[in-house]
């Protein structure tokens, strides 16, 4: 841990972790992560057979592997870490008896999307809530992210009950970990990012923006991400199913990594890239992964987390920068001050890349969104690199080629 890093922690989080290092102690874990015990669960949990899946059963291994040699999870962290694997696992084997029993599935049409990929806190959330505001745009929702296919009982189209579980998951957020929110808000009814559906297929950086998980996201870089993409794929036609609209938008930071995988599935898409001075967002995005991982350990290492972070968006926008030298007709360019200034005008350049039309309807949609959701709404934090052990010239560095290309 930086000495300049402090991280939040409720008290009753503190006194859970407390009991949970006596209970270690005298012999008595907080929680078995090993991947036979968790496959175990979900199979047992959901009545299901294990579907196997030779790259997601080598990813699960080597996960779950990194979370319990090199996580050092806090006993809250390890609870919630369980709990969240558990839940990818029994909606994995849930969408593999569905896609048996409804093989159509797999035949329906999801409109060349429109996907934002842009470095973190370069504009990509205010961007895609925008967008979504439009009722003919389809974005993934926060409580679809948490609860992707609906009980038996309800009635379609009537997804109370996953909006309500999710509106309580939000809060739980909210209380735990403020400072974390305060960077990145999550609405249970607004748009996520789609990188947590491919957080299902287990090739995804949700592990590692949320843990210390070094040797996973070693084993992630050497992985062709195909599967990772097509089962995106396959995720958004179960959700076109539950609500249809004519349009997608999609979002993540993390498609920069994979465009030329993301365009070999989805050809037609439209890759909208925004961009801003990452000296301007480097010590953001540090702080808000350093809050992030403190859910999760008591022990943060905000300072390797911050290069490790650095390194891997440096390698980021250079592969992006390379898919784009092969495709540039797949790319338009929106820049963080531009989106600011007039964020209906960008929402326009968007649309007509398209051949969509912003209405007048659409166009007050959007700007009732935008006056609600103001900069900062839910607080100020301001951060430094020096924070977080790292200087402007290794920043300068790292994105030169970047900055470079867009006169950054």
């Amino acid at each position: 841990m930086t000495a300049t890093f402090v991280p939040f922690q409720r008290r009753p989080i503190r006194a859970i972790n407390r009991i949970g290092e006596l209970l270690e102690g005298h012999g008595v874990p907080s929680a078995d992560l090993s991947a036979d015990t968790v496959r175990r669960r979900a199979a047992d949990s959901t009545g299901l057979s294990w579907v196997a899946d030779a790259q997601a059963e080598e990813a699960l291994d080597v996960l779950c592997a990194s979370i319990t040699e090199e996580a050092r999870l806090s006993t809250f962290g390890a609870l919630v870490i369980r709990a969240r694997l558990h839940g990818l696992l029994t909606t994995r084997l849930r969408v593999a008896e569905l896609i048996r029993t409804h093989p159509e599935i797999t035949a329906v049409t999801i409109t060349p999307p429109v996907v934002i990929a842009g470095l973190q806190r370069s504009g990509t959330t205010m961007l895609h809530r925008l967008i979504a505001a439009d009722p003919g745009i389809r974005a993934v929702g926060s409580w679809e992210v948490i609860h992707l296919l609906p009980p038996k009982w309800e009635k379609p189209g009537r997804p109370t009950m996953r909006v309500a579980q999710t509106t309580v998951a939000e809060w739980a957020l909210r209380y735990l970990n403020p400072k974390f929110f305060a960077i990145h808000a999550v609405e249970a009814d607004g748009p996520e990012e789609d990188v947590l559906l491919q957080e299902y297929s287990l090739l995804s950086q949700v592990p590692e923006a949320m843990l210390d998980v070094p040797s996973y996201a070693r084993w992630l870089r050497t992985q062709d991400m195909h599967g990772s993409y097509e089962y995106l794929k396959i995720l958004l036609q179960i959700l076109h199913l539950q609500n249809p609209r004519p349009n997608w938008v999609l979002k993540t930071p993390a498609h920069l990594e994979h465009l030329d995988t993301l365009l070999d599935v989805f050809p037609d898409a439209l890759i909208v890239q925004t961009h801003r001075d990452p000296l301007r967002t480097t010590a953001s995005f540090s702080s808000m992964l350093a809050h992030g991982h403190s859910m999760f350990s008591d022990r943060v290492d905000a300072e390797r987390v911050a290069r490790h972070w650095l390194s891997l968006n440096g390698e980021m926008v250079n592969r992006a920068l390379d898919v784009r030298a092969r495709r540039p007709d797949a790319f338009l360019d929106v820049g963080y001050d531009d989106l600011v200034e007039d964020p209906i005008g960008q929402v326009e350049r968007i649309y007509a890349a398209v051949d969509l039309e912003l209405t007048g309807s659409i166009r007050t949609r959007m700007e009732h969104h935008r006056s609600g959701h103001s900069q900062h709404a839910h607080g100020v934090h301001t951060y430094t690199l020096e924070e977080f052990g790292l200087s402007v010239a290794e920043v300068e560095t790292v994105y030169a080629r970047y900055r470079a290309e867009f006169d950054l």
